[in-house]
């Protein structure tokens, strides 16, 4: 893509001179890497990255180009992804509303990405920018650390987005014998549904009720915004639940939302989204740098950033 000099071109070339400028000695690593997409102030990506990159001995930049924040259109996201490209930066996290929106401006998508039908990770290299999706090994990390002996008989998922087709791929991943997927978007659950039938060969359907009732389900997972700062609410009525259900989210900041703090109080066992954030973020920074993070260290990083 042939990027002029626009306003969004001068965005993206600015936060690479900045980077150039904290560079600490000439032999020193300098990694340069951002993240695209809506509302994203407060992320804890950024603080995850840098102390991470600093502690193993990198001059390491994690810059937010939030759409919002600088008025950019979603027509400016191709050009963003080819600025970055030019401007040197290592790779880029990609969240919503970008995920799937973001494939057709790509060189190449990892299998798993493929699959998936959603990237949060793009990684520059020798001229292509290759996507890939760490969200779904993240979430499947998450789930089995913090409810490693959670049924997974039936589960419902709201949400059929770039985040929802990460979580059904690692639901399904982790032996979910039965999944439904409620989104408004009827079409979009409908392709995603296919997608995974297909995938995996297993009970997979779409809802296309008003809103899913959640009696037999042995869990349920937000895969919406619903739940953010943004996007106050729950996305379905908590009072449905009962003690014997799990809870996941997938939002985290607020990491405790309206929907996990219902729930818990219910006497659901219930997942945060934050356990998602950090191992996603993990895969992330070993596919920006070839090397792999230290998990304990990422976690208190993440703390650190509230």
């Amino acid at each position: 893509m042939d990027v002029t000099r626009t306003p969004t071109h001068e965005i993206v070339s600015t936060l690479a001179r900045a980077h150039a400028a904290r560079r600490a000695t000439p032999s020193g690593r300098a990694v340069l890497v951002g993240l695209i997409g809506r509302g994203i102030g407060r992320s804890r990506s950024p603080h995850m990255h840098r102390l991470e990159g600093e502690r193993l001995g990198m001059t390491y930049s994690y810059e937010l180009i939030d759409f919002d924040t600088l008025g950019l259109s979603d027509a400016a996201l191709a050009e963003v992804v080819a600025t970055a490209a030019a401007a040197g930066f290592a790779g880029l996290n990609i969240t919503h509303p970008f995920k799937q929106a973001v494939i057709p401006h790509l060189t190449a998508l990892s299998p798993e990405a493929a699959a998936i039908g959603a990237v949060n990770t793009i990684v520059f290299e020798g001229g292509r920018s290759i996507g890939h999706n760490t969200d779904s090994w993240g979430f499947g990390e998450s789930l089995g650390l913090g409810l490693p002996d959670a049924q997974l008989d039936h589960v419902i998922q709201f949400g059929a987005g770039g985040g929802g087709a990460a979580v059904a791929y690692a639901l399904l991943e982790r032996g979910t014998a039965e999944l439904a997927v409620f989104d408004e978007n009827i079409k979009r659950a409908t392709l995603l549904v296919a997608r995974l039938s297909e995938r995996f060969g297993r009970s997979v359907s779409a809802i296309v009720s008003p809103l899913p009732t959640l009696e037999g389900a042995s869990g349920a997972v937000n895969a919406t915004p619903v739940g953010m700062d943004k996007y106050p609410g729950t996305p379905f009525d908590p009072a449905v639940l009962t003690p014997r259900q799990w809870v996941a989210d997938i939002v985290y900041f607020p990491a405790e939302t309206e929907l996990l703090r219902q729930s818990r109080a219910i006497g659901c066992r219930v997942l945060p989204g934050t356990g998602m954030a950090i191992f996603q973020a993990v895969k992330a920074f070993e596919l920006f740098t070839g090397i792999a993070p230290d998990r304990d260290a990422m976690r208190r990083h993440f703390g650190a950033a509230a």
